[in-house]
């Protein structure tokens, strides 16, 4: 069901479906032409294409017609089965898209890659081309695109007569159409070029085969007829059905890249599809797919609706209805030069550049060429092969590296380390001496069965033969887990595990049995040397003459609390200040403090403060129960205000339940009324250079709550903020 909306229609939909339909026309006429049916057939498959495929259709955008994509199979198709024949094979694909829409399996065109995609389109360029310069050139199509190959150089050098003026001064109107004053590029170039040649043809009197029309158009019968084999005729079917819907489905994910309205259900636009086809077949039309050309002129255009798509057909059958004599007048060679424009816009060196940067170029060569050699449906399932080879063998991939440290050896396996893996991995294993100690590093996403047995065996044969193995699992414990005999049978089970630049110390030196303070730090520095600092080291050669922080942190000394770790920022972001309870002293009474905030503020100009406290903090539960004598008491009576404001003042909603965690709470609002008496930072808040954030950590959560101060509440992150400050 069609819903249009009038103004809308008036406003967009209308002038949309007008440019469309001069566009459609002759490229209706052209891919007649090109396929060797009845030019008449071109122009049934842009009526019913626009108004039925427009109207039952899952893309709202999308318009359909005959396809420039399937002109080599449908010629091929006519020459083998006839035209009633084939007309009747469009209308059992028709019957199958519908069957296929009814199945929903469209959304699998999803999963196709964009090289293939552009790779298709470019080999129906080239195909398209090869053919139809034959024709600009006064010859005649051959019935492959190696053929065409073959005979081109003859073609050339041949006697050219007024087809090839009429077939050149289309091409050349096309191409120098874009280059022309906005004004005059209002008139689509496609009918700009036809017109002019037409025209030209006629003023000269030029003798050329032109387009020819059956007397009635309106005299339109039942043209499908059943073939005498069945064998050649339900392979055609499925041939025509399945390129019609490839072709349509990804013109379709095409166009909705190309608009931000409504997304394309994919599974009606085949019945739609398919709907057409039926109805064009049983007309005497060629098949109707989704058109790219077509569909991003519609959208250029500005439609808002499906609306135009079905406009755009009512004009295509009035304009042949009631103008078919000056159809007629179009010279063959016109068409020939416009679809070789066409075919030549199809072969975009800006997609090539995509698909190489994307290392998918294989793909998309491989894809052109089948579809020029062979057929549309072979060059895409060419290309589909390829792609999951491709896309097989980067799961699978594992970088296997050794390299000699002194006396020792190091050997680094990263990715994913399979079967397919280990011929290679048993090369680079074997050409370790025996005897020296080696350093296993496994940086693995996942470990099967064969390669562990691989790594297992080559360990024990190289200590049995005196040498040491140290092997060192970053992330998951595969290798480990598979001699404990918990080998780990999938991805899933190991989704949990805590990378080891996230973990401490206990937990991923613990396996190593590095339990001496001394060697943990020296272990961390050597992990920080091998894996952090070569991906690091083009950030902080950019910081090494001088730091640009833009928050300063201030935070507890406690180490549970990582301040790059729960606001996930690295070198360069923090100017972090960690002391006993977070405390920033009143009256700027600690000389250290007042010196770091001065420096922050009015040297760097950090732009936000964040006072962060957190639960279970020795220093507030010090403060509750009275800190004992010493420096540490001295230090706390900067966080007495904090205690008088616990029980003077109120939060709404707190997150914490225990007295001690409440006052942190607190203690992190008191702090930021602290930072306000420092000159700097008054100035800087006032003037709206700076904002104040109080910040908690819940370390039994690992949940991070910010203040929202209109609400006078901590929210956990996520939540938006009102504005920070007490």
């Amino acid at each position: 069901m069609v819903i249009m909306r009038p103004l809308a229609v008036l406003r967009h939909d209308l002038p949309a479906s007008l440019v469309v339909f001069l566009v459609a026309v002759p490229l209706s006429l052209g891919i007649a032409l090109a396929s060797g049916a009845p030019v008449a057939a071109g122009l049934v498959a842009a009526v019913v294409g626009g108004i039925v495929a427009g109207a039952l259709g899952g893309s709202a955008l999308q318009v359909s017609g005959p396809a420039a994509g399937l002109t080599v199979v449908m010629a091929e198709t006519i020459q083998t089965f006839g035209w009633a024949v084939t007309c009747a094979i469009t209308v059992a694909a028709g019957a199958l898209q519908i069957l296929l829409g009814l199945s929903r399996i469209a959304r699998a065109a999803l999963a196709i890659s964009p090289a293939i995609v552009h790779g298709m389109l470019a080999g129906i360029g080239v195909t398209i081309v090869l053919g139809q310069l034959h024709v600009v050139l006064g010859g005649k199509a051959q019935s492959s695109a190696l053929e065409n190959i073959a005979e081109l150089p003859a073609q050339i050098v041949s006697h050219h007569d007024s087809a090839t003026i009429i077939g050149l001064l289309t091409i050349a109107i096309l191409l120098i159409w874009p280059k022309l004053p906005e004004a005059i590029r209002k008139v689509p170039g496609p009918l700009a070029a036809i017109a002019v040649a037409t025209v030209v043809s006629v003023a000269f009197g030029m003798t050329l085969p032109r387009v020819e029309l059956p007397g009635d158009l309106l005299n339109i019968h039942f043209v499908p007829q059943l073939p005498d084999g069945w064998g050649g005729f339900a392979l055609a079917v499925v041939t025509i059905a399945l390129i019609a819907s490839v072709e349509s489905l990804l013109s379709a994910v095409a166009v909705d890249r190309m608009h931000t309205g409504p997304r394309a259900n994919l599974d009606r636009e085949l019945v739609g599809q398919g709907t057409a086809n039926m109805i064009s077949g049983a007309l005497g039309g060629l098949p109707v797919t989704g058109v790219i050309v077509r569909s991003s002129t519609n959208v250029t255009a500005g439609a808002k609706s499906r609306a135009s798509a079905v406009l755009h057909g009512v004009w295509v059958l009035l304009f042949v209805v009631l103008l078919a004599g000056l159809i007629q007048s179009i010279p063959l060679a016109a068409l020939a030069g416009l679809l070789v424009h066409v075919g030549a816009k199809l072969v975009n060196p800006g997609h090539m550049k995509t698909v190489l940067a994307h290392g998918d170029l294989p793909v998309y060569l491989l894809t052109l060429g089948g579809v020029v050699v062979f057929d549309l449906l072979t060059g895409v399932l060419a290309g589909i092969a390829l792609a999951v080879v491709l896309m097989l063998r980067r799961t699978v991939w594992s970088g296997i590296h050794v390299e000699r440290e002194g006396d020792d050896w190091r050997v680094v396996v990263e990715g994913v380390l399979t079967f397919l893996s280990v011929p290679r991995l048993s090369k680079v294993l074997g050409s370790i001496p025996g005897g020296v100690t080696v350093r296993l590093e496994l940086v693995v996403d996942y470990l099967d069965h064969a390669a562990f047995e691989s790594l297992h065996t080559w360990q024990q044969a190289h200590e049995r033969a005196g040498g040491t193995v140290e092997v060192d699992e970053v992330g998951h414990p595969w290798f480990g887990e598979g001699k404990a005999g918990r080998p780990t049978r999938s991805r899933l089970h190991a989704s949990r595990a805590v990378p080891r630049w996230l973990a401490p110390w206990s937990e991923w030196q613990a396996a190593e049995g590095v339990d001496i303070p001394a060697q943990q730090t020296r272990r961390g520095a050597t992990e920080f040397h091998r894996r952090a600092a070569p991906l690091l080291r083009d950030t902080l050669s950019g910081l090494a003459d001088g730091q640009r922080p833009r928050t300063l942190f201030i935070t507890c000394g406690d180490s549970r609390i990582v301040p790059n770790l729960i606001t996930t920022s690295g070198p360069g972001d923090l100017f972090t200040i960690r002391n006993i309870g977070n405390l920033v002293p009143p009256g700027q009474a600690d000389a250290s403090m007042n010196a770091s905030i001065e420096y922050a503020v009015g040297v760097l100009g950090v732009e936000e403060i964040v006072v962060c406290g957190h639960s279970s903090c020795g220093a507030m539960a010090a403060l509750a129960d009275g800190p004992p004598a010493g420096p540490l008491s001295v230090w706390l009576r900067h966080a007495e205000p904090s205690a008088h404001r616990l029980g003077s003042a109120t939060l709404d909603g707190a997150v914490p339940d225990r007295d001690g965690d409440r006052l942190a709470l607190h203690n992190v609002l008191q702090q930021l009324e602290h930072l306000r008496e420092y000159p700097s930072v008054a100035a800087a808040e006032s003037a709206g250079k700076l904002q104040l954030t109080g910040m908690y950590f819940h370390v039994g959560d690992a949940q991070v709550y910010l203040f929202d101060a209109a609400e006078r509440t901590f929210r956990p992150a996520g939540v938006p903020v009102a504005a920070p400050g007490a």
